[in-house]
């Protein structure tokens, strides 16, 4: 939670969130008041004694002074609820030493960058921060306590505009003053979500950015890894396991053939059955996991032969004109075909329905039950699998199960087509 999704909630006065958003903008007040007296202090006195050579240590210090405030900022960011800025972008000195460790810093730009934040923190956000917290809290408190004031003095002034001496109109001008304060409270955590984002933009350093995409690029090589382990798997399962299998209940139907009545007769006849049922389980194993059809002809004829098998009918409108990459058509596949055994095994429903396609740059599924509804991904794993598998993927999974029906699971994921020239296309 941040204060972005507490602005957009409805409890969000009720909450923590406002004196949060006040207590980040009055701490940067004062932070940053600190901050131009510490910069401006050094620069003065470094130059004055720089002459004598004695101000250049106190010029060095003052020019790191944006590494501390920078470690101060990004704590402070958790106030808002939007976590630390990344790490700055330091490197860790070759040598060690004082002295390998100035010039490491002076030669970052990650150094130059806190030092204008500082700066900036300095000469132009706390006036802003203090204004704001003065404005959304000061006004309007000062307009609350309007009758306190006129039992006190027998008058109150309201925001020094004007005089009040009636009880009705003190009453109104604190009733006015919880409206302000109300809405003030809304401008505090809109200026503290705008401060945050700010202050993130800035700290964050593109060494920060490079590590997401390589996180990005690493997690699609996780995916295709898989992919292929599966496959390997698949394929071990079919030419090895099933072809033995197949011949194990071959073996055992001749043999049953050949044995005379009686008790072995019986056993042959009770391996033979379980052979095969086994081998039925074995090839309903390997279709779960990559279905021959989803490779040969792709995911809208997989979908179709999982709506055929499916015990419940299953109106089909699904249309992909062109061939999706390997782990997108195997997430939606398992995704569709999870969706219809959960609507046969738990719904009730006497009919689903599975449409969408291809657009927009995004594979887009709707799975639909007119089931007794009431789903919920918390009281149970099946449906936060799912979601994990399409997140993978970058894609998003939302569920609409109101109690009484109907049910529906909608899924996107982000991808293009295939190359032409892909040989599994």
């Amino acid at each position: 939670m941040n204060v972005w999704r507490a602005l957009a909630g409805r409890g969000y006065l009720r909450s923590a969130w406002p004196w949060r958003a006040a207590a980040y903008l009055a701490g940067g007040a004062v932070f940053g008041a600190v901050v131009l007296v510490v910069v401006l202090g050094g620069l003065v006195v470094g130059g004055a004694l720089a002459v004598v050579l004695l101000g250049l240590p106190l010029l060095v210090l003052t020019a790191l002074a944006g590494i501390p405030v920078a470690a101060v900022e990004r704590w402070r960011l958790r106030v808002t609820g939007m976590g630390p800025a990344g790490g700055g972008g330091h490197r860790v000195p070759d040598a060690p030493g004082l002295w390998a460790w100035l010039v490491t810093r002076v030669r970052e730009t990650a150094t130059w960058r806190e030092l204008a934040y500082a700066v900036l923190l300095g000469l132009v956000l706390w006036p802003l921060d203090a204004l704001v917290v003065l404005g959304a809290t000061g006004i309007p408190l000062s307009m609350v306590a309007a009758p306190v004031f006129l039992a006190l003095d027998g008058e109150a002034k309201a925001v020094k505009l004007w005089t009040v001496d009636t009880w009705p109109g003190a009453l109104g001008v604190a009733a006015l003053g919880l409206v302000l304060l109300a809405t003030g409270a809304y401008a505090l955590g809109v200026v503290a979500g705008a401060r945050a984002e700010l202050a993130r933009a800035v700290l964050s350093s593109k060494d920060d950015t490079e590590d997401v995409l390589q996180l990005v690029r690493s997690r699609a090589r996780l995916v295709d890894a898989f992919e292929a382990e599966r496959r390997r798997i698949e394929r071990d399962l079919h030419d090895g396991a099933q072809q033995r299998l197949v011949a194990l209940t071959m073996s055992l139907g001749l043999a049953r053939l050949d044995a005379p009545p009686g008790p072995l007769a019986d056993q042959l006849t009770s391996a033979h059955a379980e052979a095969g049922r086994a081998l039925a389980d074995l090839r309903e194993l390997i279709h779960g996991i990559h279905p021959k059809v989803l490779t040969d002809y792709g995911l809208e004829a997989a979908v179709a032969d999982a709506a055929d098998r499916s015990p419940v009918p299953v109106d089909l409108d699904l249309h992909l004109p062109e061939r999706l990459p390997q782990p997108v058509e195997s997430a939606a596949y398992f995704v569709v075909g999870e969706a219809l055994t959960n609507v046969a095994r738990h719904s009730g429903a006497n009919r689903a329905a599975v449409s969408g396609g291809y657009g927009d740059g995004r594979l887009t599924l709707h799975i639909r039950d007119d089931g007794r509804g009431g789903a919920d991904s918390a009281h149970g794993t099946g449906l936060t699998g799912l979601a994990d598998r399409v997140s993978v993927l970058d894609g998003t999974l939302s569920l609409s199960s109101p109690p009484g029906g109907p049910t529906l699971l909608r899924v996107e994921i982000p991808c293009r087509p295939r190359p032409s020239t892909d040989p599994c296309a």
